[in-house]
């Protein structure tokens, strides 16, 4: 007897087939039967005028910790993902010695926008293996979730506080060596780092993994390869805008020396400047060229966003910025308002090629919340139109408004790139084998952004927006090529012998609400959050964990482990062990 039977629906099956009328048989957490089913079923859900399609895997997440307090990993299952991946950019909660958890949990802080209470009250700390931490997590996921180790966690646990600092010894390197191969052994999915500027720890430091030498980067990515079904993920300051020659030499030859696949994150496109896009596909022709393949991540729909003047966000990546802002909130508005201070602050965000589009103020909205009287008149405005209004410069103008609130105003920024020649290359970069859609980032950035609605999104449009691929490719693009490029075993399909990670959508309204703040993290701290339209249910390993867009209390998710439930995704010749 079946334990599910899904009847009535359209199953869009992951491939990009054409959608197709049939039935879904499910026993012992996999799909047994697509099509015309002959066995009874312990019960029947009759999906008639739905879509079932494969769960959506989202290959770049930080939910290494939210995942200790949320088994959900909300808001993304919501919105039918049912694998993530986490342990990116360098950043793991794991291997940790036992006096390092209050230094990596200011650390995540800082780089990846988690609240600090909720790093203190939502998790325990008390691993000290890469294992041990996967250990702790399984059983008690509703999501199916696999980690890279990140290299800032591997080379602290070495080197300790010089770790932040210098480069490794040949001893050294050889132990960081030794501890990534058993990590994955432990079950790590592959090996992540960052090179980027504009990741410091909580000391206000470059990140260790910044102080690595290539050789040690590289010697990593080699030891990578030794294990079966890893990848690499890695961030360079490129990735921000534009690669130089050397770092399109090292994401090649990183990927070529593991034999593994690399993805980097994330590729943002402008139409006016499309040849920037496509040369930052240049580390995916390189590694062709040396036996590898590197893969760039994109977002299909724009990311709901916030910021303001008051705590760390984006604004403070700006070269010199970080200067004018790490005071306390009266110098800081002090400093704002002199006319002077503001016109450097322009001038060095204007000279960032990577950077200059976040001082574009007059597309900046502000948020409807009530704080001051002063700025009554500016709530769920753009600041451009405000600017006019008073005969100001967008800066001035919004500095202006902010000062009223103490700094406490939330900023919208409006997305750019909107117009019909941006979504045009978008489409046609979705359709290079090296590209990825993905990169919500969520986990991270609480506050601040929120990527995890894009699968809803992405399908609205698709069905009733812009239309610019049809439902069948959007659902693959989201579903079979993440866990084709990840070695996913059984995943992203649905078909006969694959786990039964579905999501049972209609086509009429599927879509994500607005973003909101919410005060629901540990501590009360906040979060940007959306709901999904049109979600019926979503299933992990066969089994509900979503129904009419509730949590069934239901964890049956499975913490991914490399090998077990990874196959290797070779790109040339991978090194011995």
């Amino acid at each position: 007897m079946l334990d599910i039977a899904l009847t009535g629906g359209t199953v869009v099956d992951g491939t990009g087939a054409q959608a197709r009328r049939a039935d879904i048989g499910v026993r012992d957490g996999r799909i047994v039967a697509v099509g015309r089913l002959d066995e009874a079923a312990a019960r029947t859900v009759d999906v008639s005028g739905l879509v079932v399609a494969p769960g959506f895997v989202d290959p770049h997440t930080h939910y290494d910790a939210q995942l200790h307090w949320d088994a959900l990993a909300t808001p993304s299952s919501w919105h039918g993902v049912t694998s993530v991946i986490g342990g990116n950019c360098g950043f793991t909660l794991a291997p940790l010695e036992p006096g390092d958890a209050d230094f990596t949990r200011r650390m995540m802080a800082q780089v990846e926008g988690m609240p600090l209470v909720a790093l203190e009250e939502g998790v325990d700390w008390s691993w000290r293996s890469f294992g041990e931490f996967l250990d702790a997590l399984e059983g008690n996921v509703a999501v199916n979730a696999g980690f890279l180790v990140g290299h800032c966690a591997l080379r602290r646990f070495v080197i300790g506080e010089e770790s932040t600092g210098r480069e490794s010894s040949p001893d050294e390197l050889e132990a960081i060596e030794e501890l990534l191969h058993r990590s994955i052994d432990e079950g790590a999915l592959g090996f992540s780092t960052s090179l980027s500027s504009t990741h410091n720890d909580g000391d206000g430091r470059p990140v260790s993994s910044r102080f690595a030498s290539p050789d040690e980067v590289l010697r990593l990515s080699a030891a990578t390869g030794a294990h079966e079904g890893t990848s690499l993920e890695a961030i360079v300051q490129g990735c921000l805008g534009r690669f130089s020659d050397d770092e399109i030499e090292l994401l090649a030859s990183m990927s070529a020396s593991a034999g593994r696949p690399l993805n980097w994150n994330v590729l943002s496109v402008k139409a006016e400047d499309a040849e920037r896009a496509w040369h930052q596909l240049a580390p995916s022709r390189r590694a062709r060229d040396i036996g590898g393949r590197v893969v760039a991540l994109t977002m299909p729909v724009f990311a709901d966003q916030n910021m303001s003047f008051l705590t760390f966000c984006a604004l403070w990546l700006l070269p010199g910025w970080r200067d004018v802002l790490d005071v306390p909130v009266p110098e800081r508005v002090r400093r704002l308002q002199d006319p002077a201070v503001r016109a450097e602050m322009m001038a060095k965000a204007r000279a960032s090629d990577n950077l200059s589009q976040l001082v574009e103020f007059e597309r900046y909205m502000i948020g409807p919340e009530e704080l001051s009287e002063a700025n009554a008149d500016a709530r769920g405005r753009m600041v451009g139109e405000l600017a006019r209004e008073r005969g100001l410069d967008p800066f001035s103008c919004l500095v202006e408004i902010v000062a009223n609130d103490d700094l406490q105003t939330v900023l919208w920024p409006q997305p750019g790139a909107d117009a019909p020649e941006d979504w045009e290359l978008r489409r046609q970069l979705w359709d290079d084998p090296d590209v990825l859609l993905g990169g919500s980032d969520a986990g991270a950035h609480l506050d601040r952004m929120l990527g995890s609605s894009y699968p809803t999104r992405f399908l609205g449009d698709c069905l009733r927006g812009r239309r610019l691929v049809s439902m069948e490719r959007a659902v693959q693009l989201m579903t079979d090529v993440p866990a084709r490029l990840f070695g996913l075993r059984e995943r992203g399909r649905i078909a006969e012998g694959f786990w039964a990670d579905l999501v049972v959508f209609d086509p009429e309204t599927v879509d994500a609400e607005p973003a909101w703040i919410s005060f629901d993290l540990p501590g009360d701290s906040k979060r940007l959050l959306s709901r999904p339209i049109g979600v019926r249910s979503v299933y992990v390993n066969g089994v509900e964990t979503i129904a009419d867009g509730d949590p069934t209390g239901a964890t049956p998710g499975t913490v991914l482990r490399s090998g077990r439930d990874t196959e290797t995704v070779a790109t040339g010749t991978a090194s011995a062990r």
